[in-house]
C-alpha cells in the first residue's frame, strides 16, 4: 500500500457518512526518458526560467497567474488556491446510482482503490460494497483532487471497492461525426459465420501479464547496440502490411486459412510410433498473430491499470 493516500475524507450515501482513503490503483509502467543534447558538444540543453528583457530569475519569485487579457495576469498564491471552498474536497456525496451495464466506458478514466479510514468504518463500507455487488449497481458522484472537481464513479471490487474519475460529456468526442460514413447494410452472413467461429476458437480468459510494451523493449535494444557502436540497418524490417480493401473471395479465404492455423495449433501431438503424413504449413493471411516475449500468443499484446 502507498505510504499516503491519495485523497481522505468521506464517502456519503443520504445520511450515512463512511470515512475513506483512496490510492491510485495504477503505475507507469516501463518507460525510456530522452534528453535533448546539443550534437557537436555532446552536452545537454537545459532550460532556465526567464523574463524577457530582465534574464534568469529566483524560483521563490514565481507565483501563478491567470491572463484574463493579453499581458494581463491576476496572480494568486498557493494558499488563495487551496481556500477555495468546495464540499466535494472533504466529501465524496454519491448522488446517483446507475446499473452497471448502461455504463459506457468511454467516460471511465482513472482508477483508485478505497478503503476504510478506519475499523470503525470498515462494517459501514462492507455494507455498502455488498449493497452495490447485489444490486448490480454503480454509484455517482463528485470530488475535488488535484486542481479540479472530477465526477467519479464507485463499485464494488474483491474486498474492497474501486472508484473511478469520470470524464465529462463536454471532454468527449462525438462518435456519430466519425462513424457516420461506415455504411448501414448487413454483413455478408458466410464472412460472418466464419469470423464469429473464429472469435469463439480464439476467447479465452483476460490475462494483464500477457500484454507487454515491446516497443520500449525494442528502443533499448536500439540504445544498446548503439552503445557497442554497432551498425544500425533501418528500414531493413519489411514494409507496412496493405491496407487497402480487399473483395469478399480474399476476405473469405483468409478466415478460412485463419481457422485452419487456429484448429492446427490445438490439435494434440501424435503418439509416439504412429504415422503422419505431412502436410505444407499453411500460410497465415488477414488476421495475423502478434509474437510476444519469444512466443506466439492467441491474445493481443494499455492501462485501473487496475
Amino acid at each position: 500500500m502507498a505510504a499516503r493516500p491519495y485523497w481522505r475524507g468521506q464517502i456519503r450515501l443520504a445520511l450515512v457518512s463512511i470515512p475513506a482513503e483512496i490510492y491510485s490503483a495504477t503505475k507507469s509502467g516501463a518507460t525510456i526518458a530522452f534528453n535533448q543534447i546539443d550534437e557537436p558538444s555532446g552536452k545537454r540543453i537545459k532550460c532556465e526560467k526567464v523574463v524577457p528583457g530582465i534574464g534568469p530569475v529566483d524560483i521563490n519569485d514565481i507565483v501563478k497567474g491567470y491572463e484574463y487579457a493579453k499581458g494581463e495576469y491576476v496572480l494568486l498564491d498557493e494558499a488563495e488556491i487551496e481556500g477555495v471552498k468546495l464540499e466535494s474536497k472533504k466529501t465524496l456525496e454519491l448522488t446517483q446510482l446507475v446499473d452497471a451495464p448502461d455504463s459506457d466506458m468511454i467516460y471511465f478514466e482513472k482508477p483508485f482503490y478505497v478503503i476504510p479510514s478506519d475499523d470503525l468504518a470498515e462494517e459501514a463500507l462492507v455494507v455498502l460494497r455488498e449493497a452495490l455487488r447485489r444490486s448490480h449497481k454503480i454509484g455517482l458522484g463528485k470530488l475535488a483532487m488535484r486542481g479540479r472537481e472530477c465526477g467519479v464513479s464507485i463499485k464494488a471490487c474483491g474486498r474492497g471497492m474501486v472508484m473511478e474519475t469520470l470524464r465529462y460529456a463536454d471532454e468527449v468526442h462525438n462518435a456519430a461525426s466519425y462513424f457516420r460514413e461506415i455504411g448501414e447494410e448487413d454483413p455478408d452472413e458466410d464472412l460472418l459465420d466464419l469470423a464469429t467461429t473464429l472469435i469463439d476458437k480464439k476467447t479465452g480468459k483476460f490475462e494483464a501479464s500477457e500484454f507487454h510494451d515491446r516497443y520500449v523493449d525494442a528502443l533499448m535494444d536500439l540504445i544498446e547496440r548503439k552503445k557497442k557502436g554497432k551498425t544500425l540497418n533501418i528500414g531493413a524490417e519489411s514494409g507496412d502490411a496493405e491496407t487497402g480493401g480487399s473483395n469478399v473471395v480474399d476476405r473469405m479465404a483468409a478466415l478460412k486459412k485463419s481457422l485452419g492455423a487456429g484448429l492446427k495449433a490445438t490439435q494434440p501431438a501424435p503418439k509416439a510410433g504412429s504415422k503422419t503424413t505431412a502436410k505444407k504449413p499453411l500460410q497465415r493471411e488477414g488476421l495475423n498473430q502478434p509474437r510476444v516475449r519469444g512466443r506466439e500468443t492467441d491474445r493481443f499484446s494499455k492501462a485501473a491499470g487496475r
